[in-house]
């Protein structure tokens, strides 16, 4: 009776400590939404007025329940944040997001370490306080972005990439920090190794979860109802948060990396829409619970420092953002927005301030300076996003026009469709064969000598039999890295110079090598050493024997892989083309639906361009792709059309397409045109129009961007003249694009 006694009354703070967080989170939702505030500044105050530091209201008793609450909103917010953005996604601004995500990282470091020593702190506060200020916060820029219907934008995917960047970033300098603290000096050793784990672990991630799981899904397709399914994806969230913490990676990565690996299935959506509301639930507690740490007398105590690193916060992250998107070629309104986008720090900053305590290496005022902080950047973060436009605009007016020109003219360099080397092909695909095929032949290892070998070792031939079992698994891996060929024709043009011939055959024989290697390694953990090379030579004699079955198990175990990977494309045959972008144009597919009322008119008829400023780059009908259709070009029901326009046009768009009764999906599709920049030195089309110029017929392509003098122009009037050293955006074939351009 006494244990049942002490867990109902564990339990009834519990309960109502989480019926007072939804009670507060409510009433702040309805209020907030009444004057049209972002929801997430609600539950900030709903959480200051419920936390301990008020007599006046009802306080949460239990906070500690409250921060596992609060845990499991990030691990939700970030499991949903994966199935919006997979790794094909990731990919695409991957370059982009991660020289943004440097630039920002290395200036808030230093730029952390020198005020705190302005400031008088000691060194290792000031290291800490530096890497505490780098990291931005992802779990409050989504909420942000869902509140004010960005996500869709153009600048919201390298926000997002950057943030990825940031928090894998993070987990190494919380080895590296942990390091310094520990051993007083930098350890380079200890950072390449957690390097080497990050990317070891991901990779086996990745590829063990494309491989098993939508197959999984798709098996179970017919068994799964909504409920089912809804616990099955939830399960497999948690299953790999507690395999990132055992491995010693943020939980919250793990919930990441899971929601990428579904967004790959082709039930994502119907997950995605399952979980939003877990998602909301889990993620206004953890707002409420980040407001519950705001102290007033820490504010008013360390009131001078907490109003400096907000300063900085803002102003550092924005500035050291904008100008890693301006490096990495993106234009001035889109750089403005990634920056003020990324000007707050959330939970990865109270995470490493925790470290420091826990190492007693800090001082313990940090981490009630970095919660005040967050929590005022919190409060800001919306504001930011919203007038971001407004102020790149501002931006525009006043810079001297030469930095203008310059930015332009970087940024559609860097944009523009650059050819890429053989040599770059093949050192690409040889790189990604030796990362993939290594990681799964260690990660098999290991498994294998932590599960295998303990139940058959010290039995008769039993370690001969595990052996056998683990080099069954990993054989056709242990082929594919030593002999398959890789970037065939490349590689082939590459050998007819003489300069290519040796780094080729080096990477060739690197490859042998490296399989010999692990070869080795396996059969060294399971026998003595001179057992273990006898069955070296036996092995290596099989591979030479029978490498057409190899090849062939191989090849099973691709097909099948690549099938789970592109199964959402093949079968909703569309894909994202953020590279078909001109400045801050965008692509949206629209579904025409059967009620439509537009259906059955021609384009000239619809006169879409001239109303709303917006080009149709093709359309879809059933099988048939229809590029850069003609103004005479009939929309039917069922058609799928590709709209490039500004964010406001598209948005415009869309309203004209509610009113027309028309469902919008919002996914671009991949098709064989390409967009490509034209500068006129031709005489043939200096002072023509446009429609004279005969540009349309002679690319099969579409003109969706001008640049005349510094001034652009999206998706120019056909009545316009062209005028000597006019830079074209025109969208169409690519190989009568290039004719073009050689003339």
């Amino acid at each position: 009776m006494s244990a049942l006694a002490a867990t109902t009354q564990h339990l009834q703070p519990l309960i109502s400590d989480l019926g007072l967080i939804l009670i507060t989170a409510g009433v702040a939702v309805l209020l907030f939404k009444k004057i049209k505030q972002p929801l997430v500044l609600g539950y900030l105050i709903a959480g200051f007025l419920a936390g301990n530091h008020f007599d006046f209201f009802p306080s949460v008793k239990d906070i500690k329940s409250v921060e596992v609450w609060a845990e499991i909103g990030v691990i939700f917010l970030l499991f949903s944040l994966g199935l919006e953005f997979s790794f094909k996604k990731l990919m695409k601004v991957g370059g982009t997001a991660s020289i943004t995500a440097i630039t920002q990282i290395i200036t808030m470091i230093v730029l952390g370490y020198f005020v705190g020593q302005w400031l008088g702190w000691k060194t290792m506060d000031c290291i800490f306080l530096g890497v505490i200020l780098s990291i931005s916060s992802t779990t409050i820029i989504l909420k942000t972005f869902d509140e004010l219907g960005v996500k869709t934008q153009k600048f919201a995917g390298i926000v997002i990439g950057s943030l990825i960047v940031q928090d894998l970033i993070a987990i190494l300098m919380m080895v590296l920090l942990s390091t310094i603290a520990v051993s007083q000096q930098f350890s380079g050793s200890e950072l390449l190794l957690s390097v080497l784990k990050l990317v070891f672990f991901l990779t086996i991630w990745f590829v063990a979860g494309i491989f098993f799981i939508p197959t999984l899904l798709k098996r179970a397709k017919h068994l799964l109802t909504d409920e089912m399914l809804l616990i099955i994806s939830i399960a497999l969230c948690l299953l790999m948060v507690i395999i990132a913490a055992n491995v010693g990676f943020s939980p919250a990565l793990g919930a990441f990396i899971m929601g990428s690996i579904i967004a790959e299935t082709t039930q994502a959506e119907h997950i995605e829409h399952l979980v939003k509301p877990v998602k909301n639930l889990f993620g206004a507690v953890f707002f409420v619970s980040v407001g519950m740490l705001i102290n007033p007398d820490t504010l008013y105590e360390y009131a001078f420092p907490v109003m400096v690193l907000t300063l900085v916060t803002i102003l550092g992250q924005s500035i050291s953002s904008t100008l890693g998107a301006l490096l990495s070629g993106q234009p001035l309104k889109q750089s403005v927005q990634t920056g003020m986008s990324l000007s707050q720090i959330g939970e990865f900053s109270f995470i490493i301030a925790t470290l420091g305590i826990t190492l007693k290496v800090t001082n313990d005022f940090l981490y009630p300076i970095v919660v005040a902080v967050s929590a005022v950047t919190t409060f800001t973060t919306p504001f930011m996003v919203r007038y971001a436009t407004p102020f790149s605009e501002f931006l525009s007016r006043k810079l001297p026009r030469r930095w203008l020109k310059k930015i332009e003219r970087y940024s559609a360099n860097a944009q523009s469709i650059r050819s890429v080397s053989n040599w770059q092909i093949v050192l690409k695909a040889y790189l990604t064969q030796v990362i993939i095929h290594s990681a799964v032949i260690i990660g098999a290892i290991l498994l294998s000598s932590k599960y295998i070998l303990p139940l058959v070792e010290g039995t008769k031939f039993g370690n001969a039999f595990g052996a056998l079992i683990t080099l069954f698994i990993i054989s056709p891996f242990l082929w594919a890295l030593s002999l398959r060929r890789v970037a065939i024709k490349e590689v082939s043009m590459l050998l007819e110079e003489r300069k290519y011939r040796g780094p080729i055959i080096m990477m060739i024989l690197f490859r042998v090598l490296l399989t010999l290697f692990y070869l080795g390694l396996l059969l060294n953990r399971f026998f003595s050493p001179v057992f273990a090379f006898i069955s070296f030579i036996v092995a290596v004699t099989i591979y030479i024997v029978f490498p057409k079955k190899l090849n062939a198990q191989y090849h099973k175990i691709e097909t099948h892989f690549l099938k789970n990977l592109n199964a959402r494309e093949i079968i909703k045959a569309k894909r994202s083309r953020s590279d078909l972008t001109p400045w801050d144009g965008h692509m949206t597919l629209f579904d025409i639906a059967i009620e439509s009322n537009i259906a059955g008119k021609t384009l000239k008829e619809l006169q879409l361009r001239e109303k709303m400023g917006i080009n149709i780059a093709f359309i879809k009908r059933g099988e048939v792709m229809i590029n850069i259709p003609s103004r005479n070009e009939r929309l039917f029901p069922g058609d799928e059309i590709c709209v490039i326009g500004t964010d406001l046009q598209v948005k415009e768009f869309k309203k004209y397409l509610d009113q027309h009764e028309l469902d919008i999906s919002p996914m671009a599709t991949e098709t064989d045109i390409v967009l490509q920049q034209l500068e006129l030195k031709n005489e043939t089309f200096i002072g023509k129009t446009i429609r004279e110029s005969q540009l349309r017929e002679k690319t099969k392509g579409l003109i969706v961007g001008l640049e005349r003098r510094g001034n652009r122009i999206l998706n120019p009037e056909s009545h316009l003249v062209l005028e000597k050293d006019d830079i074209l955006w025109i969208v169409g074939s690519k190989k009568l694009l290039g004719s073009l351009s050689k003339n």
